[in-house]
């Protein structure tokens, strides 16, 4: 427990510490969107384009990890919309989903199951990033999208829609980018090499800060008081049974005869327990969506998974 304590508490502080500054206004509010902005399109992109290029192609794409993932992410949406649909309305609902079902592996994910396994993790953990940037958030904004739509010639539009805005991010680009590189064996000039290494040694201390300068934003802008029954069940399906959902069909096609892969399979449990993406609170308010019960439901999972996410990442743990 204590080498897992050892990883967990600097990486959660770094969460509370860009909170509290934000908070003190050490962080001006006017330049959190410019910090998320360096860790989105520049920092972020260097570490994964690293990581991408420094394995195998079939280590960075297991086609039976991220069939798992994404079933269970599926799986995940849509219990979250069932049980929350006539309560809040289909936006919210799918909204809802959208936190319940995309951990925050990006900014947090990767650098923490790094930390905790090694490189090697990057290769999974990198699979579920593609799998919630693809269909997990193409699905939930689609849903998000439909509401008020009438007409199945809508849907089209509504899915290229949301699949045009996951192309628009620079993280998957950076992972093909990195695969082509370790495909191709190309070298970076050394001039560049040592730029995007530089930017991809910042990335995890400042996305982690960015997630708390955010956290705290997204309560500023919050428009309603959410009460906890409204949100706390879509934190806790977040942080306990998207994971349980994961170790189990995994663990029940092994049983199949499937041959899933003990390591992937630990990394892909440990990557749906990180607490919910923040960026989604963004999305909430473009989207017109209840951005005061996604906030909440981002900041609970958040708080909780320092307790939650070292417990499993303990008990899985070789």
């Amino acid at each position: 427990m204590q080498a897992i304590l050892t990883v967990t508490i600097p990486f959660f502080a770094l969460v509370l510490l860009g909170y509290l500054a934000a908070q003190r206004r050490l962080l001006p509010e006017a330049a959190i969107p410019g910090l998320n902005a360096y860790v989105l399109y520049f920092a972020l992109p260097c570490m994964l384009f690293r990581f991408g290029a420094s394995m195998p192609f079939a280590m960075l794409i297991d086609p039976v990890l991220i069939a798992i993932y994404a079933l269970c992410a599926l799986l995940v949406v849509g219990l979250t919309v069932s049980i929350t649909l006539k309560r809040v309305g289909l936006k919210n609902a799918a909204f809802g989903a959208f936190v319940a079902a995309f951990p925050n592996s990006g900014f947090m994910g990767v650098p923490l199951l790094v930390a905790l396994f090694g490189d090697a993790a990057s290769g999974p953990v990198i699979g579920t990033l593609l799998v919630d940037l693809f269909l997990t958030s193409t699905l939930c904004l689609a849903l998000a999208q439909a509401h008020g739509t009438s007409g199945s010639a809508a849907w089209p539009v509504v899915v290229l829609r949301a699949l045009r805005g996951a192309a628009t991010n620079p993280q998957p680009w950076a992972i093909a980018l990195g695969a082509l590189a370790a495909a191709t064996s190309l070298q970076l000039p050394s001039a560049a090499a040592q730029v995007v290494k530089m930017l991809a040694d910042s990335a995890s201390p400042v996305a982690l800060f960015t997630i708390g300068a955010v956290l705290w934003r997204a309560g500023q802008h919050a428009h309603t008081r959410t009460p906890v029954a409204e949100y706390l069940p879509a934190a806790l399906i977040k942080l306990f049974v998207h994971p349980a959902l994961v170790g189990g069909v995994g663990l029940a096609l092994r049983a199949a005869g499937v041959d899933v892969p003990t390591f992937g399979l630990t990394i892909l449990v440990l990557a749906a327990a990180l607490p919910s993406a923040s960026n989604v609170s963004l999305l909430a308010e473009r989207y017109g969506a209840d951005n005061g019960r996604v906030a909440r439901i981002i900041m609970a999972s958040t708080v909780l998974a320092f307790a939650s996410f070292t417990l499993i990442a303990w008990f899985v743990h070789p």
